[in-house]
């Protein structure tokens, strides 16, 4: 591989803001994808999936290899978002098990469950390097390069209208998406700087304190595990609120202790060792391996689930958070058979092919 642009290259990052920066005459206004970030390499019919953290998605995605050589030009590198589509809007769940060691297993879910790559970057055409080009630049040429309807490889939508962007922001995460990103037209690409801005959803739930994980670093609490009661009466595991100081950990440790429970089989989670095994019959439960570190250990403290706290989320990935929730308060008031579902603001369905066809 001989581009102007080498692999690995750190993709540029956005830091997040409380409110929509208003339009200064030079902003440009973009979806915000939520699936794996990939800056693609293309020199004839070698391709290269670089992730955020610089190591090769290739081996995974074969069929987005294959798209590349038929929708790209010969010699690109393009900077965008790997998705899967379920139904009419963004799987993340079915894009992580994408992730696999089995190459057989790779080619099968290649078949039936296809990823599409977004593109909303242009570092290098041909045997042009763009990174030092003012943003407008790299999008204008983008357009040129990028079938913007059908295909494996889209187009991200863009706008320079405030409004829009706004009603974009409630309109698109009905569709999975989470939020908008904003980019200076005279901004030049920066490899792993926060340059871009990032305007996400936050919404807050009361949930049940059902367990904790300890720290890495030793027994103290590294987070706590969440739940919300569905229907039937069920506690699923919806997420975990982390990031405490060091000594607030320690202090969590002598709190809870109360309320620590020494047989796991009398806990609402009792048979997490069952779902590791692949048997939780529906049920959203903690317990098992990471998908990403195989010697993660993911066993918990059970606790009994009287405690309530308000934590902060973003949004949801089916019935859980899709992001680690921040603690906000504790909820001495709400009982914990009050923290259901139904208290979960669920935005307007809204379909993707809709987004990518602006």
């Amino acid at each position: 591989m001989n581009l102007p642009v080498q692999p690995p290259v750190a993709p540029m990052l956005a830091k997040a803001v409380k409110g929509m920066p208003p339009q200064d005459g030079t902003l440009y206004y973009e979806p915000k994808w939520d699936g794996f970030r990939c800056i693609v390499f293309r020199d004839g019919d070698e391709v290269y999936l670089g992730s955020r953290n610089e190591r090769p998605f290739t081996r995974y995605f074969p069929e987005l290899v294959e798209a590349v050589k038929n929708e790209l030009p010969p010699r690109c590198v393009v900077d965008g978002e790997i998705v899967v589509i379920g139904g009419q809007s963004l799987n993340f769940d079915v894009l992580q098990q994408r992730i696999h060691p089995a190459a057989s297993r790779v080619k099968l879910l290649s078949e039936q469950t296809p990823a599409s790559f977004v593109a909303f970057d242009l570092l290098a055409l041909g045997d042009e390097d763009l990174m030092e080009a003012p943003f407008s630049e790299r999008r204008a040429r983008l357009e040129e390069i990028v079938v913007k309807a059908g295909g494996s490889v889209r187009l991200t939508p863009v706008t320079q209208d405030e409004r829009q962007a706004a009603e974009w922001f409630d309109m698109f995460e009905g569709a999975g998406l989470d939020g908008i990103i904003v980019k200076p037209g005279e901004l030049p690409y920066t490899p792993d700087k926060r340059v871009m801005f990032k305007v996400k959803h936050e919404r807050t739930a009361d949930c049940v304190v059902a367990g904790y994980r300890e720290h890495k670093t030793g027994p103290i609490v590294g987070s706590l595990l969440l739940g919300l009661y569905s229907d039937d009466g069920r506690l699923h595991h919806v997420g975990v609120a982390a990031s405490f100081p060091m000594k607030r950990r320690e202090e969590l440790v002598e709190e809870l202790a109360p309320y620590r429970m020494e047989d796991l089989s009398e806990h609402p989670w009792g048979s997490w060792a069952e779902f590791a095994a692949g048997g939780s019959d529906g049920q959203r439960l903690p317990g098992a391996v990471s998908r990403w570190n195989a010697k993660k250990d993911l066993s918990f403290i059970p606790l009994r689930p009287e405690r309530v706290i308000e934590v902060a989320y973003d949004h949801m990935e089916g019935d859980r958070f899709r992001h680690t929730a921040q603690f906000r308060r504790w909820r001495p008031d709400r009982t914990p058979e009050s923290c259901t579902y139904e208290q979960l603001e669920r935005p307007v369905v809204f379909e993707i092919d809709d987004i990518l066809r602006r």
